[in-house]
């Protein structure tokens, strides 16, 4: 590769992927609503994801594309918004990568494609470890627009011949920006962590996992499940289950503190395998 060009690049991701290009030497095209002026990238872009005008200027010669431009939750805007912008976002840079020969692209799609974070009551995952056939129960705007990203994909990939990884991301924070507190607040009360079933991925494997993704080029779209291989909660997953998710089907063993996330397909696909687990406090292995 010798230009990427990444969507989102000043969010938390964006940036993480921007120092990691770097540290490979690859040129990055970053795309933001705003420059703050500090971005590790060869050419600023500024302008929406949702704008065709400015997605095709930020296109322009590059060879692979990070999507990761889009309202991350489904209270960040009204709910037609972040529906509607991140649908619209995510065909935009899709639809114009493959105008122009783009083929190869990966975009940030997340756990939330489940519905099971954001259901207005518990809705226990019909099986666990949840993968990425898991039958979905979204009652919410930004599930249902990570759904419909991940078929955007599907029908780009015949479209255009663009390979798409689309990654569902859990939580995704670094130690000392938000993942202490998140893990401090589940260790207070594991029940906080249900809906994600206290999973997370720190932010330097999200953006590796990304950038790992792109070595996929097969001309087809793939959805797969990204998380750290254990738990936020120092307890053993087995105990965690029998507590607050009882009679869910147990598809295999969870020993220790494995998380309760298939990620095997995304290991297949590009060899994923989280490297920066968090580890303040906590046990250094299973038990």
């Amino acid at each position: 590769m010798k230009q990427v060009l990444v969507t989102g690049a000043a969010g938390r991701i964006g940036r993480a992927v921007l120092d990691l290009l770097a540290s490979r030497g690859v040129a990055a095209t970053a795309l933001v609503l705003e420059d703050p002026g500090d971005l590790p990238a060869e050419r600023v872009v500024v302008g929406s994801a949702e704008d065709v005008v400015a997605v095709r200027a930020a296109v322009t010669d590059v060879d692979a594309v990070i999507h990761l431009a889009a309202r991350p939750a489904p209270h960040y805007d009204t709910p037609v918004e972040v529906f509607a912008g991140n649908t619209r976002a995510t065909y935009t840079v899709l639809e114009e990568a493959g105008e122009a020969g783009v083929r190869r692209a990966v975009i940030a799609s997340s756990y939330g494609a489940t519905g099971l974070p954001w259901s207005r009551a518990l809705i226990p995952p019909a099986y666990l470890p949840v993968d990425e056939a898991l039958p979905a129960v979204v009652e919410d705007p930004y599930g249902l627009s990570k759904q419909a990203d991940e078929l955007t994909a599907a029908m780009m990939a015949r479209r255009h011949g663009l390979t798409v990884v689309a990654i569902r991301y859990p939580f995704v924070g670094g130690v000392d920006e938000r993942l202490a507190a998140h893990a401090g607040s589940l260790r207070e009360d594991p029940a906080r962590g249900v809906r994600d079933l206290w999973s997370y991925l720190d932010v330097r494997d999200a953006a590796l996992a990304a950038l790992d993704a792109l070595a996929v080029d097969d001309g087809a779209a793939h959805v797969v499940l990204v998380a750290a291989p254990e738990t936020l909660v120092p307890m053993p997953t087995a105990d965690l289950l029998r507590r607050y998710l009882p009679g869910v089907e147990l598809r295999r063993p969870l020993p220790g503190r494995a998380v309760p996330i298939d990620t095997s397909a995304a290991s297949r696909l590009f060899g994923f395998a989280a490297r920066h687990p968090f580890e303040d406090g906590f046990p250094a292995g299973p038990g």
